[in-house]
């Protein structure tokens, strides 16, 4: 599962997330959020250096435990995650390579 293309109300919860082996890219917002959409084509782009890498886009606000876990604050919020551990995050992503240095973090 590579990139994903909306924010999805459906995701696993926090000890499923925990216990994924293999590297997982977390992204927090909503699919009406300015920010978020703006930074798609950013997110886009850089996925395509590591295609086999799985995506979740978490449908995030009030109420949502598992952004609240991750104690995220502002969309979009990317955070790569390898057995429950944080290996990078990045808020609200500017440019290509800040994504690039997260997603990289994974291999």
């Amino acid at each position: 599962m590579s990139f994903q293309h909306r924010y999805s109300p459906d995701h696993p919860d926090l000890a499923t997330v925990e216990s994924t082996e293999e590297p997982l890219l977390l992204e927090f917002g909503t699919n009406w959020c300015g920010h978020c959409q703006a930074a798609q084509p950013l997110i886009e782009t850089a996925f395509l250096d590591h295609p086999a890498l799985r995506h979740i886009k978490v449908e995030d606000g009030k109420g949502r435990p598992l952004g609240r876990a991750f104690k995220v604050k502002l969309w979009p919020t990317l955070i790569l995650l390898r057995r429950g551990e944080e290996l990078g995050r990045v808020v609200r992503p500017g440019d290509q390579e800040a994504v690039r240095r997260v997603l990289s973090l994974g291999f």
